[in-house]
């Protein structure tokens, strides 16, 4: 993996979009990626992948477009696969989608998953053996896989190659850890900057 302020290759980061994804999912990373390029148009490029190029809903209605399907996609360094309430429904049962994820395990450098996005890696049986992470409503299909050694008080995993996150915003903690990977972990804080990425909850006391 290219490493510094001036990385030898641009590193191309993918997002799989399917119908009925959970918008945040994917729009926070894709954010983070972005503004990395924005900083450093040679740091990263990021493109959004579905099974075809036909629009897909998002599970808050948000219409979308992917620029690739599987068979046009560039080579990707980084896969993101975001979740969705019923992953199952929409990624999992659907055999082309999980061979494809497959497929692309040796060909990143980064295999990254966030929400229920861990349950199509554990289809495509690249969790076993691994620690993981993935939305606390979903956190058994991970418990109760032998396989698999479950950290649901992460906000992300990394074992190897792969990196789970925790549900929806947790992606964004994930992506900027990554970039910083990518890049450094200054750039990852100037990302962080420009976003104005520090998480406030509402309601931790009186106002």
């Amino acid at each position: 993996m290219c490493k510094g302020e001036n990385n030898e290759k641009k590193v191309t980061c993918g997002i799989f979009i399917y119908e009925q994804v959970a918008e945040l999912d994917f729009v926070g990373p894709m954010e983070v990626f972005t503004a990395s390029h924005i900083i450093s148009p040679e740091s990263c490029s990021v493109v959004t992948i579905g099974k075809t190029t036909d629009p897909i809903t998002g599970s808050g209605g948000l219409k979308v477009t992917p620029q690739y399907s599987f068979e046009s996609a560039p080579d990707l360094d980084v896969l993101v696969l975001p979740g969705t309430g019923n992953v199952y429904e929409y990624a999992i049962k659907d055999s082309n989608t999980v061979e494809w994820v497959r497929e692309q395990y040796d060909k990143v450098e980064y295999m990254t998953s966030v929400c229920t996005g861990a349950l199509i890696l554990q289809k495509a049986g690249l969790l076993k053996g691994r620690k993981a992470t993935t939305h606390w409503m979903l956190a058994d299909f991970l418990k109760n896989d032998p396989d698999i050694t479950e950290l649901l008080d992460m906000r992300y995993v990394r074992d190897g190659k792969i990196v789970t996150s925790a549900g929806v915003s947790a992606g964004i903690d994930m992506t900027l850890w990554l970039i910083g990977q990518i890049h450094t972990p200054d750039h990852s804080r100037q990302i962080q900057k420009i976003l104005q990425y520090n998480p406030a909850p509402p309601y931790t006391s009186e106002v």
